[in-house]
């Protein structure tokens, strides 16, 4: 064995004693040589928001605050699991068995994952032009896409907006497509920096991808207006129209939706932003996510749409999403789809998640309210109007790296230093605590 292992490894031969010898030698070097294979892999940088969590645990003190960590939490800082969740659960416990899903996912969930996506009595579901398949959360949906536009439209680009959700960069980085950004916050206004996202849009070379946040954006809180949506997609198909003339496709909108149901309280209102670009004639991807409207976090529950020209070209595209699935994952896990499928297969049980998503969105909503009106009842010099402005789980609140770590080391106050707050975070408990901090820390700017 040490023999072969010193050959494979490029050691010397030799005979008799001094040959026994010199393999020992050789194959200590060779072990030596095995053991460096990885020298020089360095520490990764560690996730922000993971960073923040980490920090935030460490602190003994009793006020500490976690306003960093995108997961829902109750008026007492405790997650919570949702009452629709527990009875399909109850349901499906010991009823089925644990065999593998098929390489699309489940049928049923995704069935009822488009509806929510399209619309119950979507003329493209009917048609079965839609090709999907059930994916890691969104970020295995945003992945899974990534990888199939790099493959069958290797020349294309992505743009993202700024900011976006820093993992965005990463699963199109890792699939190796080309990344470009558009202009989206405005930092003055803590709104929308509509004009030039549309000069943008509009210069952007023929063919590009754009990711496009479905509602909530994700970290600023900033979305457009229902107005500016149908510029927007008005935008895309006057360049597809043009286009046409000479036989070349405009752009083509990817949707990650994370939030549905989750910003606003209504499924329905929050893909209004989707519902424009079907009315519109677009052929759109989507990303779905049930994370956060379910709280189903680690299960890694969502699926990826692909709006095709007829039910033919459904069929193929989806056989080379599962293609591209089978050397990633194989399957998708099963528990989590059956949970969903199981809400959104009941009416009783649908119409509690309804109920209960916006019983969530309501607290978040009430939260950025409660913020904002401690911070004027303060008499902070500053606009506050952006927090109830702004929707979702995280407010963009403008704070700066320097007012952030003071934040931290003054008040045990723990967020992204970009100044994005966690709305979830926020109780009626320590609103008024938090307000005060950042009174202090940014009255003198």
């Amino acid at each position: 064995m040490m023999m072969m292992i010193m050959s494979r490894c490029g050691g010397g031969g030799g005979g008799g004693g001094g040959g026994v010898v010199k393999n020992m030698v050789g194959s200590t070097a060779a072990m030596r040589s095995m053991s460096s294979w990885w020298k020089s892999v360095e520490p990764a940088p560690k996730d922000p928001i993971l960073g923040v969590t980490e920090a935030f645990l460490a602190d003994p003190n009793p006020d500490k605050v976690n306003v960093g960590v995108g997961a829902y939490r109750d008026d007492n800082g405790k997650p919570v699991v949702l009452e629709c969740v527990r009875e399909a659960e109850r349901r499906i416990a010991g009823n089925l068995n644990m065999e593998y899903l098929p390489m699309g996912g489940s049928v049923k969930m995704v069935e009822e994952t488009l509806k929510l996506a399209y619309g119950e009595d979507s003329e493209f579901i009917k048609d079965k032009r839609i090709a999907a398949v059930q994916a890691l959360s969104g970020t295995g949906a945003c992945r899974l896409f990534a990888d199939f536009q790099k493959r069958f439209c290797p020349d294309s680009q992505i743009y993202i907006p700024v900011p976006t959700w820093s993992n965005h960069h990463n699963i199109w980085r890792d699939a190796q497509v080309p990344q470009r950004t558009y202009h989206y916050y405005h930092a003055e206004s803590r709104g929308l920096d509509f004009a030039a996202l549309m000069d943008d849009v509009k210069n952007a070379p023929n063919g590009s991808f754009f990711l496009l946040h479905a509602c909530a954006h994700n970290p600023t809180g900033v979305d457009p207006s229902e107005e500016q949506w149908r510029e927007i997609s008005e935008q895309f198909k006057a360049n597809r129209i043009l286009l046409y003339l000479i036989n070349v496709k405009g752009h083509f909108a990817f949707f990650d939706m994370a939030y549905q149901g989750f910003a606003s309280g209504d499924p329905a209102r929050d893909a209004k932003s989707i519902r424009i670009f079907l009315e519109d004639g677009h052929h759109i991807g989507i990303a779905q996510s049930y994370a956060k409207n379910m709280g189903l976090y680690g299960q890694r529950v969502g699926c990826l749409s692909v709006l095709c020209e007829d039910e033919k070209q459904a069929v193929a595209v989806k056989s080379q999403l599962q293609q591209l699935a089978r050397p990633m994952y194989s399957n998708p896990p099963v528990h989590g789809a059956l949970i969903v499928s199981t809400i959104l297969g009941d009416p009783d049980l649908k119409k509690l998640w309804l109920k209960e998503v916006k019983v969530m969105a309501d607290r978040i909503i009430g939260m950025r309210t409660a913020l904002r009106e401690n911070l004027e009842k303060l008499g902070s010099p500053l606009s506050w109007k952006h927090i109830t402005e702004q929707i979702g789980m995280f407010c963009y609140s403008g704070m700066t790296p320097e007012q952030v770590d003071r934040l931290t080391k003054e008040f045990h106050i723990y967020m992204t230093r970009n100044g994005r707050i966690s709305m979830a975070g926020i109780t009626t408990g320590n609103v008024g605590y938090l307000a005060n901090a950042i009174h202090e820390v940014t009255k003198s700017a």
